[in-house]
């Protein structure tokens, strides 16, 4: 992938996070942060976590193989992240909270405040 992380190296909190399949079902990481960090061969890299309940990404999953990420980290800095890989707990009981780890799949695209509110509210929020 080329340079396409516009942040310097560091934590950033996310202002939020959800996780849409494109039907609209979505579910919302709770306290979630990306890290921008440089990889042996000089190119940034993007890392982030939240937490989730991993029933509910089990549910989104059922629904669809694709499913997004919505990030706002606040201003105008809105993004998309097309299938991202994902890493979550493997505890599926109901009221389980877990780290969900993610990971870009392909370089994020910045989506305007009009595209990121239309987005969140074609939502149905699971839980």
């Amino acid at each position: 992938m080329e340079q396409w992380i516009p942040f310097e190296e560091g934590e950033y909190i996310v202002v939020d996070a959800y996780l849409s399949t494109p039907d609209g079902r979505a579910v919302r990481l709770e306290n979630a942060w990306i890290e921008i960090y440089t990889s042996p061969k000089g190119e940034r890299k993007l890392k982030g976590a939240g937490v989730i309940q991993p029933s509910h990404l089990v549910s989104l999953h059922e629904d669809d193989d694709d499913i997004d990420l919505i990030l706002d980290l606040g201003g105008r800095y809105k993004y998309l992240l097309r299938n991202p890989d994902l890493y979550a707990g493997k505890v599926f009981a109901p009221n389980v909270n877990s780290q969900l780890q993610f990971y870009p799949s392909r370089p994020w695209t910045q989506i305007t405040e009009e595209d990121y509110l239309e987005i969140c509210e074609r939502f149905t929020m699971l839980g």
